[in-house]
């Protein structure tokens, strides 16, 4: 069985999708609707912006899920997913790609949950950092044991757990980890804390949107983040999504369910090969590759 994944924020570069736009008219027609949508040219960004250009999150998420969906509707007939999943933002290119929502109504969705999740981070100073190196039950435990808000974030391979909360309680966290034997505890240039309490007001903005989002059967599983489970109805869809933004991304555990439900080739579709890598340390019997 062949899964497709999709990534999250992070993944941007500029030129990205130039490839797709001058090489497809479908894809052609696909960026200029975008466009339209949007309210302003992120095709410039995306193909001849700066890196602070798509460091800007309104910007990030679009462009991210843009070149995702662009590049699984060029490969027509030949994309046929058995299961999908999605890291964080990737969620919702992987909702498009097994049909759950329209390529229209999904782009409104990321540009409504960028532009929450921006207001959300300039409300109260919050941060995120990546330990690597322990297992999860020790930062876990970390975490609760310090006075701040601190809490598991993005479970992204074994002994790879991203951490989101306040400015005061990251740093004190990082402290305690490295004493306990982490590898590294680094803290990452990200605008706030996302998977965390902090953005409980950009899930509210968020389910207000979703709400009123029509979300079709979709034509094969998805493993959501906040479950990790195969889900195919679209009230439970929606359910999640909206959980996804104040709960953390359940990566190493939804890749082990794809697993354990059949999935032998894991395909990456979107910029850059995060995905890939950490597929391969939590499944190392499974080919993974890249679009």
């Amino acid at each position: 069985m062949v899964a497709y994944v999709f990534p999250g924020q992070g993944a941007q570069f500029v030129g990205m999708g130039k490839n797709l736009f001058e090489q497809s008219s479908l894809s052609r027609d696909l960026f200029e609707k975008a466009n339209e949508i949007l309210g302003f040219r992120i095709t410039d960004l995306m193909f001849t912006g700066t890196d602070e250009d798509l460091r800007q999150t309104k910007v990030t998420q679009p462009a991210i899920f843009l070149h995702s969906v662009i590049l699984a509707a060029s490969l027509g007939a030949s994309f046929k997913p058995d299961m999908v999943a999605g890291h964080s933002l990737g969620e919702f290119s992987a909702l498009v790609a097994n049909k759950a929502l329209t390529f229209e109504d999904g782009l409104r969705l990321v540009s409504a949950r960028a532009r929450a999740m921006q207001k959300a981070c300039e409300m109260l100073p919050s941060s995120m950092a990546a330990i690597i190196g322990l297992e999860d039950h020790v930062v876990e435990e970390v975490c609760r044991s310090v006075g701040e808000i601190v809490v598991p974030a993005n479970y992204n391979s074994p002994g790879q757990l991203v951490i989101s909360g306040s400015v005061k309680g990251i740093e004190i966290v990082c402290g305690k980890l490295k004493a306990a034997g982490a590898r590294r505890a680094l803290p990452l240039k990200v605008g706030g804390a996302f998977h965390s309490p902090f953005m409980e007001p950009a899930r509210v903005e968020l389910a207000e949107a979703i709400n009123v989002t029509s979300f079709n059967q979709p034509v094969c599983p998805i493993y959501q983040n906040a479950t990790a489970n195969r889900v195919t109805d679209p009230r439970l869809i929606k359910k999640n999504l909206i959980d996804q933004l104040t709960s953390p991304v359940l990566w190493t555990q939804s890749v082990q369910n794809m697993i354990s439900d059949g999935a032998k080739t894991f395909i990456e579709v979107g910029p850059g090969n995060v995905l890939q890598g950490l597929i391969s340390k939590i499944g190392k019997e499974v080919t993974v590759s890249g679009l």
